[in-house]
C-alpha cells in the first residue's frame, strides 16, 4: 500500500496494527523478497486460468439450476 502510492506509512502502519517503525523496519526486507513488486509472471497467468475456470464453473452451476428448476416442474404436474 505504501510502495504504490496509495496511503502513507503511518496509516498502513495502524491499518495493519503495527509500529510505523516496525513497518519501516520491514520494508527493505519485503523490498529485498521481491513481495512489494507485484504480481509476478506465474501469479498473473494463474490468476487468468483461475477467472476462465470460474466462469466455466458458473455455467455450469447455472445450468444445473435450470434442470433441477425444470425438473422439479415436471414432477409437481
Amino acid at each position: 500500500m505504501v510502495e504504490s502510492g496509495r496511503q502513507g506509512l503511518e496509516r498502513t502502519a495502524r491499518d495493519l496494527g503495527i509500529s510505523k517503525s516496525g513497518l519501516t523496519r520491514w520494508m527493505p526486507d519485503l523490498r529485498e523478497k521481491d513481495l512489494l513488486s507485484g504480481p509476478h509472471d506465474d501469479a498473473q497467468k494463474e490468476l487468468v486460468r483461475l477467472r476462465r475456470e470460474n466462469e466455466l464453473l458458473r455455467a455450469e452451476r447455472d445450468l444445473l439450476k435450470k434442470a433441477a428448476a425444470y425438473f422439479a416442474k415436471e414432477t409437481s404436474r
